[in-house]
């Protein structure tokens, strides 16, 4: 019997449904067998970052998948949380295991074979670094239509055309407050077609203090879902099937990604800057040549991370016609962005090239 072709592959998903996705996606386009660990934090790092290292510590054990041999050949992640693991399973196996991230690390560049970088993690150039123009977020088409059948009465007496509002949350260095919030909604009111309607559904990072402001502001015959308030259904996909424009905050790339992928009308709202100094200091000595040397090698040591920039990925979108800014005439059909997972499959056969699909080679 012929075995299985491919090198073993572990995927090492945390709680991020979103991320988790991603690197599910690519598993199953590499056509090789995997196995997934799911992996469940202790209580005191589930909202706050652990140290950047090697190891288990931040991991709850007992409720996460088993990490023991034999050792994968390659290590799939996404996240910081599951990188550390990854880079402690690399140390276990002898420096065997290749680690695949998708996204940024803290540090210690040397010790993953491939980044997968979309284009608001600001890394350096390398042979290391696959470059995406925007994250591998897709969305089953086949689950919107049936959430927008499942949901099609409950908004039958909203008026058309129908304006969905997305809501994420605070995200550094950007600032999601009761103003930033009303502002929001004033801007999206101003910019509705006349006698169209507004649902506006909030996600889980959204403040409660957010929730309330937009609540507060709310105008007659609009409605709004407040994530996890009250238990009832998210109606998400089934707007993304039954809404006709779009707006959403800045700070979401996941559903930027998701609704630029359905070539729908979209306007994105950049959140205004907090007040991060540290990230103001960096970005003051990023603009001078001397300093901004200086910032790459902080980058470089760890001393600094790697930057996310998300207003590069808010120019991108604009510049190829995904979406607009809210405030700018939108587009009555945005052109829908390629899937670029061909390109990141193509990489990962080539690091274990008489393994990959075609290759005529099955493993012992």
């Amino acid at each position: 019997m012929t075995a299985p072709r491919g090198p073993r592959v572990w995927l090492l998903l945390g709680d991020k449904v979103g991320d988790n996705r991603q690197v599910e996606r690519v598993a199953e386009a590499l056509g090789w067998p995997f196995e997934v660990r799911r992996l469940r934090w202790r209580p005191r790092w589930r909202d706050g970052k652990p140290p950047f290292l090697a190891s288990l510590l931040h991991v709850d054990l007992r409720a996460s998948d088993p990490l023991t041999p034999p050792w994968p050949d390659l290590v799939l992640t996404i996240g910081r949380r599951p990188a550390m693991a990854a880079m402690w399973l690399r140390r276990r196996s002898g420096g065997r295991t290749r680690i695949v991230l998708f996204g940024r690390p803290k540090r210690f560049f040397d010790r993953f074979s491939l980044l997968v970088a979309p284009v608001q993690f600001q890394l350096p150039e390398h042979a290391r670094v696959l470059r995406l123009t925007l994250p591998l977020i897709r969305l089953d088409a086949t689950r919107i239509a049936q959430e927008a059948a499942h949901w099609r009465d409950r908004l039958a007496d909203l008026p058309r055309p129908l304006t969905v509002l997305l809501v994420g949350g605070r995200t550094r260095p950007y600032r999601l407050d009761g103003a930033v919030a009303r502002d929001l909604l004033a801007q999206t009111l101003a910019g509705m077609p006349e006698g169209g309607g507004l649902y506006v559904s909030t996600s889980r990072r959204t403040p409660a203090a957010v929730v309330q402001a937009l609540r507060g502001a709310l105008p007659a015959g609009a409605r709004l879902h407040a994530f996890g308030e009250d238990g009832s259904d998210n109606p998400y996909l089934a707007l993304l099937g039954l809404g006709d424009r779009f707006v959403v905050t800045g700070d979401s790339v996941s559903m930027l990604t998701e609704i630029a992928a359905l070539g729908r009308p979209l306007q994105l709202f950049p959140l205004p800057l907090g007040a991060d100094r540290l990230q103001q200091w960096q970005d003051r000595l990023e603009r001078w040549p001397v300093t901004a040397r200086l910032v790459d090698a902080l980058e470089a040591s760890g001393l600094v991370g790697w930057r996310r920039d998300l207003g590069a990925l808010h120019a991108v979108m604009r510049a190829r016609g995904w979406a607009s800014l809210l405030g700018e005439a939108p587009a009555s059909r945005n052109r829908a962005p390629e899937d670029e997972l061909h390109r990141v499959v193509k990489r990962l056969h080539g690091l274990f090239p008489d393994d990959a699909p075609g290759s005529g080679r099955a493993l012992d």
